[in-house]
């Protein structure tokens, strides 16, 4: 996610570091090359570009932008549900740091310990990456045999569930805590199966192929036939008018593409080491523990 400090009118203007620019630029630019060359030819008048009805493009331009935003609205819709879904996250964790304090101390540390863990592991999943063994271990107090045991398993977030569940009938049949205090911790167990049902169904479930090649192909479709429809009327101005008007066509149909899959590592995605590592902060300093040092971002970044 790029994270800035209000930035000014001229450099949002002249920003480059997390706009949908350096992914379209190629596209762009070959459009823009072709009106270059329409609009060039047709000044010196050695070329004569029979001239395309403006009607049909406006028609088309109208349709485009309404699919435009609609699929701009849905992919927007997936990314913000994805944030909400890691805010209950978040919020669950430090649920549990409060109400864990009714146990005993090593159950807590236990508890506290499986929902690092779980943060971890279903971030992870999303991602479709494996976690650093070595840092993981450190954070989480896990030790190289659980986290091996771990890594067997093939819904590892569930299984951190079931670990946690565990440790709260334990403690009800100890006597640690009553039926009443079970059933409110157990709620955020939970709720945290809520949050992973939900964010696999986001990475699991993209938006239908058939409607998003059908939008992309009359996007770019679009954008290079509007030289040959506007050079004979536009003349050298024909680049001009040309890039606006694919930047924006361009730009929203990647850009949606790139929201539409939350979980990843691009410029716009989910900051998901950064909101981990602020868990694991959280809850290792209220066990008392050394905590790592926040994520910082990188050429405005934030992972």
């Amino acid at each position: 996610m790029i994270v800035r400090e209000q930035p000014s009118i001229i450099k949002v203007l002249f920003s480059w570091r997390g706009t949908i620019l350096p992914k379209i630029l190629p596209s762009l630019g070959f459009v823009v090359l072709i009106s270059t060359i329409i609009g060039g030819l047709t000044h010196l008048e050695i070329l004569h570009v029979p001239e395309v009805p403006l009607v049909g493009f406006t028609l088309i331009g109208v349709v485009l932008s309404i699919f435009l935003g609609f699929r701009n609205g849905a992919c927007y819709d997936r990314w913000w549900e994805a944030r909400k879904l890691w805010g209950i996250l978040i919020a669950n964790a430090r649920h549990f740091d409060r109400d864990c304090r009714i146990l005993t101390q090593a159950r807590r540390e236990r508890v506290i310990q499986h929902v690092i863990v779980f943060a971890n592991v279903l971030r992870d999943r999303l991602r479709h990456q494996t976690a650093n063994p070595t840092e993981l271990v450190e954070t989480s107090g896990l030790s190289q045999q659980a986290l091996t045991q771990l890594y067997q398993h093939h819904n590892a977030p569930q299984y951190t569930l079931t670990l946690i569940h565990w440790e709260l009938l334990q403690a009800l049949k100890d006597g640690e805590i009553s039926d009443v205090i079970y059933t409110q911790m157990n709620q955020h167990v939970a709720e945290l199966s809520i949050v992973q049902t939900g964010c696999d169904r986001i990475a699991n479930t993209p938006l239908p192929f058939a409607y998003s090649v059908l939008l992309n192909r009359t996007v770019y479709f679009f954008c290079f036939m509007l030289p040959f429809s506007l050079g004979s009327t536009l003349g050298l101005v024909t680049p001009l008018l040309v890039g606006l008007l694919a930047y924006t066509f361009l730009g929203l149909d990647a850009l949606s593409s790139e929201i539409e899959e939350p979980f990843g590592t691009q410029s716009n995605d989910l900051p998901l080491d950064s909101m981990v590592r602020m868990i694991e902060i959280e809850l290792l300093g209220s066990l008392g523990k050394p905590t790592p040092p926040p994520i910082q971002a990188q050429d405005h970044n934030l992972l």
